[in-house]
């Protein structure tokens, strides 16, 4: 032993509370080892999106759909095998509001955007203004920039829709 060391003596079935070398709930087993437990705290999950960008986000949703009238979601996903289909399910779970919606799903894992719209939002997007918007938003996305590309997307459908009647 060095000099100046502790020296613990702990015998099998000794419990050691508040253990400052191994941590809290400690307990000494027949075969001298110790067997520490230690609370586990899951990590966070990580978030696309910081607060920073979120607001960015919310102001050209809310934005867009004062303007124009029509109510604007984003979905970001896995949108599954058939990323049309899934879309348009998301689309209809808007229920009664679902013809004046506008839903732009990404997802970013199988590189694929879809517009699903309304029957009265399609009136005033037509498929080549969704097209135009969904290339803009695929060029940020290459750069990285996830929201600049949800948020110029937005921008653009936006204009096309033109003000509210």
């Amino acid at each position: 032993m060095a000099a100046g060391e502790v020296v613990l003596h702990r015998k099998p079935g000794d419990i050691v509370d508040e253990d400052v070398e191994h941590g809290h709930a400690a307990v000494v087993t027949a075969s001298g080892r110790v067997s520490v437990a230690r609370e586990y705290t899951p990590a966070k999950p990580e978030l696309p999106f910081n607060t920073v960008q979120l607001a960015r986000l919310d102001e050209a949703l809310t934005l867009s759909a004062r303007s124009t009238g029509l109510g604007f979601s984003v979905y970001l996903g896995d949108l599954g095998a058939d990323t049309r289909a899934t879309a348009e399910q998301l689309h209809a779970e808007s229920g009664e509001t679902a013809p004046s919606v506008v839903l732009i799903a990404v997802s970013p894992g199988q590189r694929r955007v879809e517009i699903v719209t309304g029957a009265d939002s399609t009136r005033r997007l037509p498929d080549r203004a969704c097209n135009l918007a969904v290339m803009s938003m695929v060029a940020s996305f290459k750069e990285g920039d996830l929201v600049g590309g949800l948020v110029s997307g937005l921008r653009m459908l936006t204009d096309q829709a033109g003000p509210k009647h």
